[in-house]
């Protein structure tokens, strides 16, 4: 099927144009509470385990990040996983033990976090 716009007034006809490929989305998020991770496989197949101490330290929240124009890292140790939800079509939120509810990690977030060795390691 092609993708049809209405005429210009002129009688002319624009082309069609394609969205720009966008970034790999999670088909899963896998909490493993004995690993003490959250696994996350792509789209493309590429799969992103994270250390719940590693994602929490990279918390994206005002709280947690102020309002500097860089993110920072927090180093913070055993952290624990109660809840994760999804925010629309674009971020995972989760619940940290602590209570800690308010860090929106987007999918290109959380893609660009990844800490496997093909994505350069863990961020820090």
């Amino acid at each position: 099927m092609e993708d049809r716009v209405p005429p210009f007034r002129d009688g002319g006809r624009r082309e069609a144009v394609s969205a720009p490929v966008g970034y790999p989305e999670p088909v899963e998020a896998r909490h493993e509470k004995g690993a003490r991770r959250l696994v996350i496989t792509w789209d493309d197949g590429h799969v992103s385990a994270f250390p719940l101490d590693y994602l929490r330290s990279w918390c994206p929240c005002a709280s947690c990040q102020g309002h500097a124009p860089t993110a920072r890292y927090l180093g913070l140790e055993n952290q624990e996983l109660t809840h994760l939800e999804g925010v629309g079509n674009y971020a995972l939120a989760p619940t940290w033990a602590d209570g800690h509810s308010t860090g929106i990690y987007s999918f290109r977030l959380l893609r660009a976090l990844c800490p496997c060795a093909e994505c350069g390691g863990e961020k820090r």
